[in-house]
């Protein structure tokens, strides 16, 4: 059997349908983001990134970087292995403190990405409670699907952000089976935040766990950085806070807080702790400092929102569709694939602007889009070139403008 012409068949067929994957090769420039070097045929450009995760520049900062040369000199560069076999860093648990700290829990538990410890924390906890029943918000993230799905437990899907729809699948429920409602805070690719209060009050109501995915908020929201949660009150009343290093924090890596019981739990029974390496020390000590520096500064969060609401202005000035929210996430809606990449292709080629298009899967048909995070490194300027250029594109790509 002809393998390769059976994995071609479909990759033609996502090429065809605009929503093949085409990645981009970037290098990062040390204390200049958001520009990098697009490498194009053994060639270099300057580049600005309109659309990283590193939402704060922190993966940038001197203090950060600083503190992670200092760790590999002192550590090297690796864990060594799996916690279980080669043992827990002392790095580890520093940044476990910070981050339990942050979340106001008295543990954490660290895994190598946020994925992973969605993957890792729903799937035990799905598998090991005894007809345990999993509501998961429509909107939730590939990484807590999966773990759910792994866990092979009872799963109840309720409409996305709809606390009644919430409600009546708990009220549907036996009162003496274990519940985990699981949720995110600030949803990707929306940018929409979840009514966290309305919903732990629901949880609350009919005993069930609550699982907050925070890593889009995380370092962004809250007056330490803890998330929304944080910013809401409402840290004490959730159960687990799952988060990830690799976002506004600038480095790698996922995490889970909560009670020590049940971090103990989670560390104890899953297979995504137990079998995995371990972030490299140099990694925990770079986060640890990053953490630290957000907790008492709120000078990258307050820039941010100022770029954030420079870029709206512009484009609702411009005419240009963009997705109404409260986050930092700026979804300008193209709504077809083929234009979505065009538009991503013009862009880079003529206008040295760096946006990845987002298709189905990641969205569903119909509403493809280009996703802007403005950071606090994003100057004035390029936010006035990045308007430029997208109101030349739209016309002369004769794109929709937003009704006024």
């Amino acid at each position: 059997m002809n393998f390769d012409a059976l994995f071609n068949a479909q990759l033609d067929a996502l090429k065809e349908e605009g929503n093949y994957r085409y990645f981009a090769e970037l290098e990062r420039k040390c204390g200049k983001f958001p520009l990098c070097s697009n490498h194009v045929d053994g060639e270099q450009r300057d580049v600005t990134v309109w659309c990283s995760n590193d939402y704060l520049g922190m993966g940038q900062n001197q203090m950060v970087i600083d503190a992670m040369c200092e760790a590999v000199k002192r550590t090297g560069t690796g864990a060594g292995g799996t916690r279980n076999i080669s043992g827990t860093n002392h790095d580890h648990l520093l940044l476990e403190a910070e981050l339990a700290d942050l979340h106001n829990k008295e543990a954490a538990l660290l895994f190598t990405s946020g994925y992973v410890s969605n993957w890792a924390a729903l799937s035990t906890l799905g598998s090991r409670l005894e007809n345990c029943v999993i509501l998961s918000d429509a909107g939730n993230h590939a990484s807590m699907i999966e773990g759910i799905r792994h866990s092979r437990a009872d799963k109840v899907l309720w409409k996305h952000n709809d606390v009644a729809d919430l409600e009546a699948k708990l009220q549907a429920l036996p009162a003496n089976v274990p519940k985990i409602v699981a949720f995110e805070s600030v949803y990707s690719m929306d940018g929409d935040i979840a009514p966290i209060r309305d919903i732990v009050e629901v949880a609350e109501k009919y005993g069930a766990m609550t699982y907050l995915d925070e890593v889009h908020g995380v370092g962004l929201y809250g007056p330490r950085g803890g998330g929304v949660a944080e910013q809401e009150g409402l840290m004490d009343r959730i159960t687990l806070i799952e988060g990830t290093l690799g976002k506004a924090f600038g480095v790698v890596g996922g995490y889970i807080t909560g009670s020590a019981a049940l971090c103990d739990f989670i560390r104890s029974f899953a297979s995504g702790f137990i079998f995995t390496t371990a972030l490299p020390p140099a990694v925990a000590a770079a986060a640890k400092a990053s953490i630290a520096h957000l907790k008492q500064s709120d000078t990258e969060r307050m820039k941010q929102r100022e770029q954030v609401k420079k870029l709206r202005d512009g484009l609702d000035r411009a005419g240009i569709p963009h997705m109404m929210n409260d986050s930092h996430i700026v979804p300008v809606m193209i709504k077809d694939p083929v234009k979505t990449k065009m538009l991503a292709d013009y862009l880079m080629d003529e206008w040295g602007i760096y946006v990845q298009p987002i298709n189905y899967p990641t969205v569903p048909k119909g509403t493809e889009r280009l996703r802007f995070t403005p950071s606090p490194l994003h100057s004035d300027e390029d936010i006035a070139h990045l308007l430029r250029a997208l109101t030349t594109l739209w016309k002369q790509c004769a794109i929709a403008h937003a009704v006024a």
